[in-house]
């Protein structure tokens, strides 16, 4: 029987530091928690990112469906004129000797990647190729096709372009499941002079900013977002008494409508989340309380 706390049910915004990897920094909270808490994020960070993991615990773990489909804006240094094994600074690295393009040339292909593509995952990602991940593959030196996936690319801004220290700065807001560094690849191909990102920060998953993030050993049973907050990029439905009574027990509400998932709130705080019932009006997918 789990030992966790019945009322907890906390999303925290941590600001990841460069190193560990998400299951590291997920597993020293839920250390820091005591055994049986629940812990878990809406999103991996590779081991040399840093910035916004949203970090769920208790009962908010079973927000994660309505929280890792959501876009995601990063920042990026892509160092241009070399290429490295990883797509990232792990490397090893490799100068191609190309000369390194001037700001306008970047700027122009960089608004070739806004869009709807086919996206190579790499060859170091932790997707699961014939039941093992990638990456364990990839660094026992096998020959592994890395797969390609469907990823939307919203927005992409050109913050700082110096071509004599061969990098720039950009912004980009895309959908799950990119994955950045492969951006830099193709972007390095583009342009035909190679490159790969050589740092990367998370400044937003949906509404959640990291500029509220704090530091993975600030994270306690109290304090962070509740679930309603961290859900405020739904549409709300307020329910009185017994409509929220029947909420907890998963009962279909059919005076509600919606045409996707919506928050069920009664008071100040999240009893459900609900989604379009077949039948009409809603039915809870997922309780909280």
């Amino acid at each position: 029987m789990s030992s966790e706390p019945p009322a907890l049910a906390r999303v925290w915004l941590v600001d990841k530091p460069a190193g560990p990897t998400s299951h590291d920094v997920v597993a020293g909270i839920r250390r820091r928690l005591g055994r049986g808490v629940k812990a878990g994020h809406a999103g991996t960070l590779d081991p040399f990112a840093t910035g916004l993991l949203v970090v769920m615990v208790g009962r908010a773990t079973r927000l994660a469906p309505y929280l890792t489909d959501l876009d995601k804006t990063y920042e990026a240094v892509v160092r241009l004129g070399a290429v490295s094994a990883t797509g990232d600074p792990e490397g090893p690295i490799e100068e191609t000797g190309a000369a390194v393009p001037d700001r306008e040339a970047l700027a122009a292909e960089l608004v070739g990647i806004v869009g709807t593509a086919r996206q190579r995952v790499p060859a170091l990602a932790a997707v699961r190729v014939g039941g093992e991940r990638l990456y364990r593959r990839t660094r026992r030196g096998e020959t592994v096709e890395p797969p390609e996936r469907e990823v939307t690319v919203y927005e992409a801004e050109l913050l700082e372009h110096d071509r004599a220290r061969a990098m720039a700065r950009i912004r980009l807001r895309c959908g799950k499941g990119t994955y950045v560094r492969q951006a830099a690849v193709d972007l390095g191909e583009r342009l035909g002079c190679g490159a790969y990102c050589a740092e990367l920060r998370r400044l937003a998953v949906g509404r959640l900013s990291v500029e509220r993030a704090v530091p993975p050993d600030a994270v306690g049973p109290e304090g962070g977002l509740s679930p309603l907050e961290a859900l405020a990029h739904l549409p709300m439905r307020a329910l009185d008494r017994e409509a929220a009574a029947r909420a907890r027990h998963g009962a279909r509400l059919a005076d509600v409508e919606a045409d996707g998932p919506v928050a069920l709130v009664a008071g100040d705080a999240l009893v459900a989340v609900g989604r379009p019932d077949p039948s009409g009006g809603v039915r809870p997918a997922v309780v909280l309380g």
